[in-house]
């Protein structure tokens, strides 16, 4: 009987030591700046630096993994003698799935006696962090391939993102808001509350005035949503604003009694959509 291999993509926002923990693989996204040549692999800069430049108005743009490296990746396990399941980026923001798994559906003709399956994370960042870290404690408990996977894709739903972010600027590049509601957020001072919804796209939700606002109904969010708030799992992300991080990871102890929060970074590839001063929730809830 063959083993598995977990693999995952830089966009889950996990630091490195923690995948390794977890027996996780990753492959990197990538993202350069632009007038520039040179590509950087997720994380290669200093994030200081690299929000720094953002600061100043550097334009940054992102790249998905594509298939042939997904292919040159998956490859090497299949002939090192282990089947591979990837968990990717959602595909309502990114191709990076899509491409994982038409080099699934290309190695699977080559190979028929082995299995790459791929799983649509429909998730982003800490999300898709804290579904990759779930599902692996699945193949650490004996699951098959086959099992862990569908324990992935039946979790799916439950894993709640809420973010806020400090700059509308940020969305208005993406598209994601239009140029005058970024012009008057800015003026009033405005943070809006998002989250990913079940297909995997970013939602606008809510609409607060001021960053302590904007902490404290992510936390209300948890509080309303979260499926054991006392207990679980919960990650939080920043992008170079640690002391936000930490007054919400403070006000949900205070709240619940619960201590067991990871705080992590937000990488470049989530950060150059987002932005500098982006605080993020993540945990297990009834639904999205």
């Amino acid at each position: 009987m063959s083993g598995f291999v977990i693999y995952t993509d830089s966009a889950c926002d996990v630091f490195p030591e923690y995948l390794e923990e977890w027996g996780v693989k990753c492959i990197s996204l990538t993202f350069s700046f632009a007038g520039e040549d040179k590509i950087y692999n997720d994380n290669e800069m200093p994030l200081k630096d690299f929000y720094d430049l953002m600061r100043q108005g550097t334009i940054v743009k992102t790249a998905a993994a594509n298939t042939e490296r997904f292919k040159e990746v998956f490859e090497t396990e299949l002939k090192n003698g282990n089947d591979v399941l990837y968990l990717g980026f959602s595909s309502g923001l990114s191709t990076t799935y899509n491409c994982s798994r038409m080099a699934a559906e290309e190695l699977m003709e080559q190979y028929p006696d082995r299995k790459v399956i791929t799983v649509d994370g429909l998730s982003a960042s800490g999300g898709f962090g804290l579904l990759v870290y779930l599902t692996s404690l699945q193949k650490k408990a004996g699951a098959t391939i086959e099992q862990t996977a569908q324990y992935a894709i039946d979790k799916i739903p439950n894993i709640c993102h809420w973010f806020t972010v400090d700059d509308l600027k940020y969305l208005k590049q993406g598209g994601r808001i239009s140029p005058t509601a970024a012009f008057v957020g800015g003026l009033l001072g405005i943070k809006p509350v998002l989250h990913v919804d079940n297909e995997g796209h970013l939602v606008n939700v809510l609409k607060v005035r001021g960053r302590r606002a904007a902490i404290t109904a992510l936390a209300d969010k948890y509080t309303e949503s979260a499926l054991t708030p006392s207990e679980g799992t919960v990650f939080i992300c920043n992008a170079d604003c640690p002391d936000d991080a930490n007054e919400l990871a403070a006000i949900l102890k205070k709240r619940h009694k619960y201590s067991g929060v990871k705080i992590m970074n937000i990488g470049s590839v989530i950060g150059a959509h987002a932005g500098p001063g982006t605080l993020a929730l993540f945990f297990v809830g009834k639904e999205r």
